[in-house]
Order: structure tokens, then C-alpha cells, then sequence
């Protein structure tokens, strides 16, 4: 797959290289001097001006271009909020529309491609898209000076409106036409902080007017053509299965069906809608081929991890002779965690709609990462990269599941559209469905993993040596970003927010082990963290229980040398009244960790039902994401990273049986509930670092809180999820 993402991209994009560099200085003004002066001169006449990130049009609307899939994070949001800023535009007047698939503009400047994911669409992002706007304001000022005969420094703009002193007036939509003339300055000035109309306030959801009415074709699931065919695929029940034979008689005689054919993948029913596809699927009669499928069970594979984590692995970090420095502390501490599949359960399935005329192809879909799609289709229909046009739409959610290094929808899409033609069929467009059982059992999944700790004690029971060990699937190894994200054969995206801990641990070794086998997986909200922090934050409490201190100062006196985490934890400690005991039949846990730049404290009070079940009553959480772009994103972004690792550690799992998925929709795979979502606070940090990811940092603590206050009340903890297996839910 790795030529897939990189042999198109030589044509089309600069090197890596060279976007590494870009990043590392003023990457807005290098791209819009690289790409601007034609495009805006292009639209002169059209009373435009059109810039790679904004456009600005004739009826004064301000169009933001986000080359960032929104998902329900916000992001459009928060990049029109940048430029609305720096362009001083009005709230009324700006709106959000997705950039096309353009590596060489719209790159994500940390990954080298056009993606979206680890929550670094505002880190990339923060002065590419205050640049564009204050570039694009710099224009009409110049144009204005320029109409009105006076210098433009006498120019002011606020809340849309360009004006002057000697009362001459325009709004930025009459003066568009006129700016695009203009040169594009490679360093437009930006404003200073004590400048700022919108940036660290609460700036209006661009896309909630639309989601609201149900505007049409918002996402992929309701996107609609003239003539548009519906398809499902029948997809082996085993991963790695393969079609043996089939029968598609009962099939074709449902009304509507139109086609069944053959794919790489399994047996696509084409028909006139969604439902006469689905009835169709049901009828097919399929011999499956599982000879080189996973027929193994949960519990097979789980054992197989666990024996994993008792051999020597892959050394992730290695400080000195742990084993000797073990032998000779005065007690060993030993734990064992085990975490299962997880689904990502996103409300909009899968879905792609494709239109294919045998030279030319256009896509539409909820593109997480655009590039791969995009080089994809054009490898698969055999055409230029400049021949395939990539629409993305808004997604009904993701949580890792629309980033996929394969591209798979994709290939599903585009190989339909080349068996179609190959049929004889009519160069109809068709959207392939991926109904909810479909998405649920179709894998890429949060892998399974097991977990090795064994933690040395001196005489007064402080920590002398922490080994750790893990054993999974990796998400990476075999995928486009092995050769970049992989050195030395170590998958970070396993041991993040573990291998690079700030503890204080005096030696601390990882390894980890690689489990083959053909349930794909795939990142899921916060990736490794999920794990990982789970399994150092209980393991912290329960070493601040040996030696006798409270888990909150036992955490401060473990992170004195990482001063943003000590303040999360502090603030949250202060909001929680930690220092007070809490209510009768409450029970406190904490609960500290960085990810994807931020950090994130989280102390929650429970409680027990008649039954023995646990009530997570209250959440008090801190964030420090460096300059807070839209605190009420922020907060909305907490809660809900709170809501999702809470319905992860209650009830989810995803266990095969001989290799067949046993949760197959929301009945057996079960979702937080109203009922279970605590109270929620939030309190931000007021800083002014470089903005960093919010859209995942809150899920990682809420686990470990949670197990610690059940720690609190029952002496024990829990080590293997999710809860509902130890009868606490």
C-alpha cells in the first residue's frame, strides 16, 4: 500500500522534506504567495477574491475553506474563527465549506499529506489560517486605499465593515472584487493576543444551521444525485475470508435490484434504493472460503497476548538492568491488565458515493484523510491523479474509524464502478451503504492488548524500578506509515503516554510484542492512550497507597519536573474539594495524563446502587490545550471525550467466537446512556502556549478515575475491562 500514498504524490505535492521545512516557518504566507496572485487575479472580474483558505464573494459572505474533515469536533469552527478574526469579519457573515483534495496546498503540515487526525487540526493550523485572513484583509485595505485615494493606514475594519475617517464606508464583499488585484503579502501582520475579537471566545458553530433543517446532502448517508444507485456488500464473516461461490437468483428478483456482481472483497447487491439493496444481500447464497481467515475465539487470542507479555519484546525504552535493579528491591509489585476490541460505534456508518465514466471519476464522502483516498481511487480506476475529484462532505462521527490507511470504502467504491462497467452497465453513480451490523462487524477495531507491570519497592516503599510490558496488534506496521511513523521496528501509537512518561521513576523499562492476525484495527479516540494511561494511572494510585500518601500529593511529588501537568491536577483538585471528604456514599478517584500535546486532569466522585453497580456521579476535569481558541469547543470536546471513555469502560467489548463477531448493532454493543453520563465541570488552564489537540485528551483519564474511586471504596482494582465484566455495572 505505502506506493499508494507516495508514488502519485511526486507529481503533485512537494517532497516531505519540503513540507517539514514549510512547517517550521511561516507555512500560510509561503503557500499563499506560492498559490495566490493567479487565483485572485482570475476572479477580479467576478468581484471575487479567492484565496487557497478564504474566499470572499460579491453578497459579503466570507467562505472559509477547511481542509480538515469536521466530524462533530468543531473544526471548521474553529478555523473559521481564526480568519474571522484576523480578516475582523462579522460572526453573521462567515461560514465553512471543505477545501478540495489538493496535497500540495491543503497538506496537513504534520503528517506531509492532506488528513485530519491525533488532534492536530488547530496546532497545524493556528497561523496558517490567521495568516490567510490577515492576508486577505491586507488586500482590501490596499484596494480601498487605493478607491478612496487615502492611505491605508487611516483604514480601519470592524465587524465587516471597512471604513475611514472622512466617512467612506464599504462592506468587505463590495471591496472583494477590487482586493483581488492586489499582491499578496508573504507576511501579512498578525494581531497580537490583546487584539483578538474571537480567539478565545466562544465563536458560533458554523455548521448547526444546516445540521439543523436537515439540509440536503450535509453527509454521505442522505447525499443524493439524479440517477444515484444504492449498493451493500456481502463481506465474508471471517476477516480474511474470501468469496468461494455464490448464487445471486432470489437476490435479482426483489424489485429494484438492478445488478449483483463480484468484488474483491465479496458480492455487492446494486438496486434503485438503500432498501431493495439490503433485502437483496439477504437473499444471496454464499460459499465462503476461510482457509486463510482468523477462526480463532476472544479468548484464544487474549491467552496468546498474555503469554506475550511474560517473554522478553521489543525494547521501547530501556534506562539500565531492570531485572537487576527488581532482584534487588526489597518487593516486586506485579499486575496484569487485559483490554478488549473496541468498535468506534460512529452514528454515520461508512458510506461513498462514486461517479464513473471510464476517464473521469468524482467522489463524495466523509474524507478523513484525502490524499490516501484520493491516490487510491486513481490507482484502482487506472487514471491520473488530476483525473479524480475528491468532495468531501461533513461526517456523522469517526473517532479514528474515516482514518483508515487503506482507504478500504474507497477501494469498495471504486472497484464496484470498474465491475459495473465491466458489466455493460449504464455509467450510473452508486453509493455503497455500510449498514450499522455492517460497520460494527467489519472490523478495524481498537486492538485487543494485554499488559505486563511489575514495579520494585525499597524498604520504605518507594519506587526503585517500573518494567512494563504490552503485547497487540499494531495499527501501523504492514500500513502507507510504517516507513514514517515506524523506527526500529517500535509502534509509539502502542506505548504513548506510557514509554514517555514524566513520573519520577528512578529506571523504567517497556517492551512490546506484535500479535499477527487478520482482524484489522485501527486508531480509535486517543489511540494508545486508552491503555496506557489506564493502566499507569491506576498502577500510580495504587503504588501512592504503599507508600501511604494521598494519590494527589503522591502525583505531585512524582511530577515536580513536568510543571503544565502539575497544574491540571492541582486546578482540578482545588474545583473538586479534594482536601474535604465528599458526601456519604461517595467515593473519589483521580486521575492525570498528557496526549497529543495537552493535559488533562479528571477527578470523578461515584457511588453504589442497591445492586452492587457503579454511578459516576460527578466529573471535575482541567485542560490545558496551550491558547484556547473557543472555550465553549473546548469544553463541548471534554465532555464528550468524558461520555465516550465512559461507555468504553462500563459495557464495550467486541469478542469473536471461531473468528465470527458476537456485537453486531447497538443492542449488544451498548452505548452510555443518558443515564449513566455524570455531572460534568470544566475548567480551562489560560494559557499562551501553541494551541494543541482537544478533540481527544479528555477520553484517556476518565477510565483510570473511575477504577480509582472504585479503588477507594473497594481496596481493589479493576485490571481487566470493561467493568461489566466484573459485575460493577
Amino acid at each position: 500500500m505505502l506506493h499508494l500514498l507516495q508514488k502519485p504524490l511526486e507529481a503533485a505535492q512537494p517532497s516531505r522534506r519540503s513540507f517539514l521545512k514549510i512547517s517550521a516557518g511561516t507555512i500560510g504566507g509561503l503557500v499563499l504567495a506560492m498559490n495566490l496572485p493567479r487565483a485572485a487575479q482570475a476572479a477580479a472580474g467576478d468581484g471575487e477574491l479567492v484565496q487557497p483558505f478564504v474566499h470572499i464573494r460579491p453578497d459579503n459572505t466570507v467562505i472559509v475553506l477547511s481542509k480538515h474533515l469536521d466530524k462533530g469536533q468543531g473544526t471548521a469552527t474553529g478555523l473559521a474563527t481564526l480568519v474571522a478574526d484576523e480578516l475582523d469579519a462579522s460572526r453573521e457573515q462567515v461560514s465553512a465549506e471543505f477545501a478540495p483534495s489538493n496535497p500540495q496546498v491543503y497538506a496537513n503540515t504534520l503528517f506531509g499529506v492532506q488528513g485530519t487526525g491525533g488532534s492536530t487540526a488547530m496546532a497545524n493550523s493556528f497561523m496558517q489560517y490567521r495568516q490567510a485572513g490577515a492576508a486577505a484583509k491586507a488586500m482590501i485595505v490596499a484596494a480601498a486605499a487605493k478607491d478612496w485615494d487615502v492611505p491605508a493606514g487611516e483604514i480601519s475594519v470592524s465587524n465587516g465593515v471597512v471604513s475611514h475617517a472622512s466617512g467612506k464606508s464599504a462592506t468587505l464583499g463590495e471591496l472583494a472584487g477590487l482586493a483581488a488585484a492586489e499582491d499578496v503579502p508573504a507576511e501579512p501582520v498578525l494581531k497580537t493576543p490583546d487584539q483578538w475579537v474571537y480567539i478565545g471566545k466562544s465563536f458560533p458553530r458554523v455548521d448547526v444551521k444546516n445540521k439543523t433543517v436537515g439540509a440536503p446532502n450535509t453527509y454521505t448517508m442522505d447525499f443524493q444525485l439524479d440517477g444515484l444507485l444504492v449498493a451493500t456488500v456481502a463481506r465474508a464473516p471471517r476477516f480474511g475470508g474470501k468469496v468461494k461461490s455464490f448464487d445471486a437468483t432470489e437476490a435479482k428478483k426483489i424489485p429494484g435490484v438492478v445488478n449483483v456482481l463480484q468484488i474483491p472483497n465479496g458480492v455487492a447487491v446494486v438496486a434503485k434504493s438503500t432498501w431493495p439493496a439490503i433485502k437483496g444481500r439477504e437473499l444471496l447464497e454464499i460459499e465462503w472460503d476461510d482457509s486463510a481467515a482468523e477462526t480463532r475465539s476472544s479468548d484464544v487470542m487474549m491467552a496468546e497476548l498474555k503469554d506475550m507479555t511474560t517473554k522478553p519484546g521489543l525494547k521501547v525504552r530501556e534506562d539500565g538492568d531492570i531485572d537487576a535493579a527488581l532482584e534487588a528491591s526489597a518487593r516486586v509489585i506485579e499486575e496484569d491488565f487485559d483490554f478488549p476490541f473496541l468498535a468506534h460505534g460512529a452514528m454515520e456508518p461508512l458510506d461513498v458515493a462514486i461517479s464513473f465514466d471510464g476517464e473521469n471519476a468524482e467522489l463524495w464522502l466523509g474524507s478523513q484523510i484525502q490524499t490516501i483516498d484520493h491516490n487510491v481511487a486513481a490507482t484502482v480506476l487506472g487514471i491520473p491523479f488530476e483525473k479524480v475529484k475528491i468532495n468531501t462532505l461533513w461526517a456523522g462521527g469517526s473517532f479514528g474509524r474515516r482514518a483508515q490507511a487503506d482507504a478500504h470504502p474507497v477501494v469498495e467504491a471504486t472497484t464496484l464502478a470498474k465491475a459495473m462497467r465491466a458489466d455493460g452497465m449504464d455509467a450510473a453513480p452508486v453509493k455503497i451503504v455500510w449498514t450499522r451490523e455492517d460497520d460494527m462487524a467489519g472490523g478495524y477495531y481498537r486492538p485487543m492488548s494485554a499488559h505486563k507491570v511489575k514495579v520494585g519497592l525499597d524498604e520504605n516503599n518507594n519506587v526503585t524500578a517500573f518494567k512494563y510490558t504490552i503485547a497487540a496488534k499494531s495499527i501501523i506496521k504492514g500500513t502507507p506509515f510504517e516507513q514514517m511513523l515506524m523506527k526500529d521496528g517500535v509502534d509509539h501509537n502502542m506505548t504513548e503516554g506510557a514509554h514517555d512518561t514524566t513520573y519520577a521513576f528512578p529506571m523504567m523499562n517497556m517492551d512490546q510484542a506484535f500479535q499477527e492476525t487478520q482482524v484489522p484495527v485501527l486508531w480509535w479516540r486517543s489511540v494508545g492512550h486508552t491503555h496506557t494511561a489506564y493502566v499507569m494511572e491506576t498502577m500510580i494510585d495504587r503504588l501512592a497507597k504503599e507508600a501511604g500518601k494521598d494519590p494527589v500529593a503522591y502525583r505531585l511529588e512524582m511530577l515536580k519536573d513536568d510543571p503544565r501537568k502539575v497544574a491540571v491536577l492541582k486546578l482540578a483538585a482545588e474545583k473538586a474539594g479534594w482536601d474535604t471528604p465528599p458526601a456519604d456514599g461517595r467515593y473519589r478517584g483521580v486521575a492525570v495524563h498528557k496526549s497529543f500535546g495537552s493535559y488533562v486532569a479528571e477527578i470523578v466522585e461515584i457511588s453504589f446502587r442497591d445492586d452492587d453497580t457503579v454511578k459516576v456521579e460527578k466529573v471535575i476535569a482541567a485542560v490545558d490545550c496551550g491558547t484556547p481558541i473557543n472555550p465553549d469547543n473546548i469544553i463541548a470536546q471534554v465532555e464528550g471525550g468524558i461520555g465516550y471513555g465512559l461507555g468504553a469502560i462500563l459495557r464495550n467489548q467486541v469478542t469473536l467466537t471461531d473468528g465470527v463477531v458476537e456485537e453486531t448493532n447497538f443492542d449488544t454493543y451498548e452505548p452510555i446512556r443518558m443515564s449513566d453520563m455524570p455531572e460534568i465541570e470544566v475548567h480551562i488552564v489560560a494559557s499562551n502556549e501553541a494551541p494543541t489537540g482537544i478533540g481527544e485528551p479528555g477520553t484517556p483519564p476518565i477510565g483510570p478515575a473511575v477504577a480509582n474511586a472504585i479503588a477507594a471504596a473497594k481496596g481493589n482494582w479493576v485490571t481487566s475491562l470493561p467493568l461489566a465484566k466484573n459485575g460493577l455495572v
